[in-house]
């Protein structure tokens, strides 16, 4: 009993000791570098174990792939950057993303890494300083799950030679967003080459980060997702000092699977938005169907509607280029928002400039031609311009959007100016209203977005009020009139169609539109009289002028109702 007690005893003590050494190489691993033993001191050889040149596995790990986007935060280890050699840093805390590409090499158990790191919320203010990127290249020492990398200074064009970033949707469409909603490539480049300057006069930086498996509880998805957690540093050189305080660094990788389906839903969301859309184009195409009710809908309204439609057909369209294994959604959504403004609206378009001259339809064809030509190259001429001013004012989007989306207030001024009883559809009012702000408020509100734009919430409050407040005046209008908000002392004097006829007030007179008499002898509202003094039923008169503003016996203009 005593022998086989002191063979237990033996065993636990050397299990121990082998769990201790275990765990005192795994802690010597996760030292920063400049604590971990010098290199005369510490050779592969002695990492025999897993630097074997056969095929086997030298334990039971398996081979991790880290290729892929890792997105987490960054902090400084202290309380702030301690020297102004490396950037200067006005945060001490914020966002990272990790570009990781990963290669097997010829020793068994090394991948060489290159890629890409990116650090967000660098400067307090602006969009153009709030980013810093470096490119790096080191080894994955796969066995042990560890990670080393120091800043690399290759050529400007080289990370995006690999096919990782080439077909990574949400590297692509990252670059994409950032550049059409943030900053321009130019002041990115030039960024990105005062840093690797800096870096290369003063600073040696290396990364070492421990890699571990999430569960699948954790993870987003079926597919292994991993973790970064190291220290970023910067050993002394020449006795120059630190050129920078240690940045903690942890970061997740993304299963691009998911940030995939998060694409294609956008898209989907897009092509039903562009469907709603066409149905209430038909509703208020059917509500003004006559040249009168056409006549009272403001062509820059509609026009301003199309030119939004074709910028969004020419991004959804880039941006299926830009990434192939998305071109089908993204090409599917373009199609749909070509088919908004290029079917409809460019028809309504057409059909409220013929209501609006009627006296020129006797014109000949070569006028007409004349006039068309004008108005297809002052909307194309629009269009194109439009697309300049936004890329060489690009951090001025914001306002300029806030300018797209006031398409509600040329016809409430319409409105206002002519006097036009009932010009939109209330559904259409309240339709477009809600669909135009589905896209922006999806790009500037959602924190989950696939564009990886940062959430604006002020801004797409302001957005919400402003664009509610133009359909709320618009359907006053519709309901209370089109000048309820103008003091009745301001506004001009209005013909009045209930006016008595003073001489012969016993007369009868016939109705032409319903061919019946009119007895004057009763009260006026009954009856109306035009500025020509011709007499009509008042309702057959205000079906009449929805249809035409003519007087149906002498072919008058006639003032509004």
């Amino acid at each position: 009993m005593a022998f086989h007690r002191r063979i237990f005893e033996a065993t636990y003590s050397l299990i121990a000791v082998l769990f201790l050494l275990a765990w005192l190489r795994e802690t010597a691993a996760l030292r920063p570098l400049r604590d971990r033993p010098s290199p005369g001191s510490l050779s592969w050889g002695d990492e025999r174990l897993f630097l074997r040149r056969d095929g086997n596995d030298p334990n039971p790990y398996s081979r991790w792939n880290i290729t892929g986007t890792y997105r987490g935060r960054w902090s400084f280890a202290g309380t702030s950057n301690g020297s102004s050699k490396f950037l200067d840093f006005g945060k001490s805390n914020g966002m990272s993303v990790f570009e990781l590409a990963s290669t097997p090499t010829k020793i068994n158990g090394v991948h060489y890494v290159q890629g890409a790191v990116i650090f967000h919320d660098v400067h307090d203010g602006g969009h153009d300083l709030g980013v810093a990127q470096m490119r790096v290249e080191g080894v994955y020492i796969w066995p042990f799950k560890q990670l080393r990398l120091v800043v690399s200074s290759g050529s400007e064009g080289e990370l995006l030679q690999e096919d990782h970033f080439m077909s990574n949707p949400y590297h692509l469409l990252g670059a994409f967003s950032s550049q059409v909603f943030q900053e321009s490539p130019g002041e990115k480049v030039r960024r990105k080459k005062m840093l690797m300057s800096d870096m290369e006069k003063h600073c040696n930086i290396e990364i070492a980060a421990q890699v571990s498996r999430i569960s699948s509880f954790q993870a987003d998805g079926e597919h292994d997702c991993y973790r970064l957690e190291g220290l970023m540093e910067s050993p002394a050189v020449e006795d120059d000092g630190e050129c920078f305080s240690p940045i903690l660094l942890n970061a997740t990788s993304l299963n691009v699977e998911v940030y995939y389906n998060k694409a294609v839903n956008y898209t989907l969301l897009v092509t039903f938005i562009s469907f709603l859309q066409v149905l209430l184009l038909i509703r208020q195409m059917e509500h003004s169907n006559t040249q009168s009710g056409a006549a009272k809908v403001s062509i820059i309204m509609i026009g301003q509607q199309a030119i939004m439609d074709a910028y969004l057909c020419l991004l959804h369209l880039t941006a299926g280029i830009l990434v192939e294994s998305l071109f089908n959604a993204f090409a599917t959504a373009a199609f749909f928002k070509f088919v908004v403004f290029s079917i409809f609206e460019m028809r309504y378009l057409l059909a409220i400039w013929k209501a609006c001259r009627p006296l020129g339809n006797g014109e000949g064809w070569e006028a007409m031609r004349r006039e068309l030509s004008v108005l297809y190259s002052r909307f194309y001429g629009i269009l194109l311009g439009g697309i300049l001013v936004m890329y060489e004012f690009h951090n001025f989007l914001r306002p300029i959007l806030f300018m797209m989306y006031s398409f509600w207030i040329p016809q409430i001024i319409n409105n206002v100016i002519q006097d036009t009883r009932k010009p939109l559809h209330p559904h259409y009012i309240l339709g477009m209203s809600v669909t135009r702000l589905a896209i922006p408020l999806y790009i500037f509100g959602c924190p989950n977005n696939f564009m990886r734009v940062k959430v604006d919430r002020d801004w797409c409050i302001s957005l919400i009020i402003f664009m509610g407040f133009q359909a709320l005046i618009l359907l006053l209008q519709h309901y209370l009139g089109s000048r309820w908000f103008i003091p009745r002392k301001i506004l001009p004097e209005k013909y009045c169609y209930s006016r008595r006829q003073e001489s012969n007030s016993t007369r009868a007179s016939d109705c032409v539109i319903c061919m019946t008499t009119i007895d004057l002898t009763r009260r006026s509202s009954d009856y109306m009289v035009t500025p020509c003094d011709h007499f009509f039923h008042s309702g057959c008169l205000q079906r009449w002028m929805d249809i035409k503003m003519e007087c149906p016996t002498c072919r008058r203009s006639l003032p509004p109702a």
